[in-house]
Parts: structure tokens; C-alpha cells; sequence
């Protein structure tokens, strides 16, 4: 997959090949197919933040935040409730239109979705991101993958993720697993290591 090996070329994935996902039991669960390309994305880097901007679900992560299944009954009940009081976006006024969550972007309540479509493979679900604290939505037509590179590249045509542009400006890309970002093993990948041991006490 051609967009994958630019991703990875671009932000190296982790050392340490992430957990392995048992898709067959993580569709089950969901309810539904997932995209190939978050498939690989997912087998490639495991749960953890783009940049220090963009955290990537994954089924059964070991956290909240970042567990696909989680985050999709959450986003639902949220925008359920949400849609009662204001109309849907463009894309999810056909009947039987959905939007199911894959990445958030850190510290600023968006969240990134697939827009899928009534009998439309999964591999053709576009994207769809909302500013989370705000009615306005924007519309990709590319998949998950795509559009991550596209981000990090700085060529995505989006009014959001100013953080990354106008702040971090990264001139090398990273990424750090969730374990890294949330301490359980150690400092992120991006961050300062650790400072060495002072002297052990008398």
C-alpha cells in the first residue's frame, strides 16, 4: 500500500510491533466491516498520537480514550443527543447514513470520522471531521489513510489542525504508542529522555 509506506516513511512507526487485533472478533463486536487501510494502519502503529495531534483508535486498546468500540458507542450517544436539537451535516441526511469515529485530535474535543454510507463497501468510506465543540463539519473524500498523510504533509485542504501547523511546525514527524504518551512505559518518543539516576543514598 503505497499511501502506508509514505506514512511510515514519513513518522517511523514504534520498534516494537504493536499488539495484534483479532478483526474478525473486533467487526463482530462493532457491528460492522472496517476499511483495509485502517486495518494496516492500525497493524503498522497501534493506538498512540500523530504529532502530538492526532490520537488513532484501535479496537481493545487498554484505554479508554483510544478503544474503537468505546469511543463508538460514546460518539453515538453524544451525537444522538446532539441531533435532536440541530441538523445533521450534508453527508448523513440520507437515510441510513452513519458516522463511525477512527482518531481525535488532542486537547481540542474533534474527533475524526468515516462517513459510511448505506450498502457502500467500507474501503469507500470518506471522512469526515468535527470541530467536537461546534456545529461545523468538513468533508474529505479519501479514506482514513489518505487523509492522515495528507495532514502530516501539510497538503490536507482543512481550516483545523492548527496546532500542528502553526504551532509544532514539525519538520520531522513522530509518533508515540499510547503506552509512551500515558506512562506506562516510559516518556513519549517525541519528548526529552528521561535524566539519568542521581547517586544511590549511603
Amino acid at each position: 500500500m503505497a499511501a502506508l509506506d509514505a506514512l511510515v516513511r514519513l513518522c517511523p512507526s514504534p520498534a516494537d510491533p504493536p499488539p495484534a487485533v483479532d478483526w474478525a472478533q473486533a467487526e463482530r463486536a462493532l457491528g460492522l466491516a472496517l476499511p483495509a487501510d485502517y486495518k494496516r494502519l492500525v497493524e503498522t502503529y497501534g493506538d498512540g498520537l500523530f504529532d502530538e495531534t492526532i490520537w488513532l483508535l484501535v479496537p481493545d486498546s487498554a484505554y479508554v480514550d483510544c478503544d474503537l468500540h468505546a469511543q463508538m458507542t460514546e460518539r453515538h450517544e453524544i451525537l444522538t443527543d446532539l441531533w435532536e436539537f440541530e441538523d445533521k451535516p450534508a453527508g448523513l441526511q440520507e437515510a441510513g447514513a452513519r458516522v463511525v469515529p477512527w482518531a481525535f485530535e488532542e486537547g481540542t474535543g474533534a474527533f475524526l470520522y468515516w462517513l459510511a454510507r448505506p450498502g457502500q463497501h467500507p474501503d469507500d468510506w470518506t471522512v469526515l471531521y468535527n470541530e467536537g465543540r461546534g456545529p461545523l463539519w468538513e468533508h474529505h473524500d479519501m479514506g482514513c489513510l489518505a487523509f492522515l498523510l495528507a495532514v502530516l504533509t501539510g497538503t490536507a485542504e482543512t481550516e483545523y489542525f492548527g496546532y500542528l501547523y502553526e504551532v509544532l511546525k514539525p519538520t520531522e514527524h513522530r509518533f508515540a504508542t499510547a503506552d509512551q504518551t500515558l506512562g506506562k512505559t516510559g516518556p513519549p518518543s517525541y519528548g526529552p529522555p528521561p535524566p539519568p539516576p542521581g547517586p544511590a543514598a549511603e
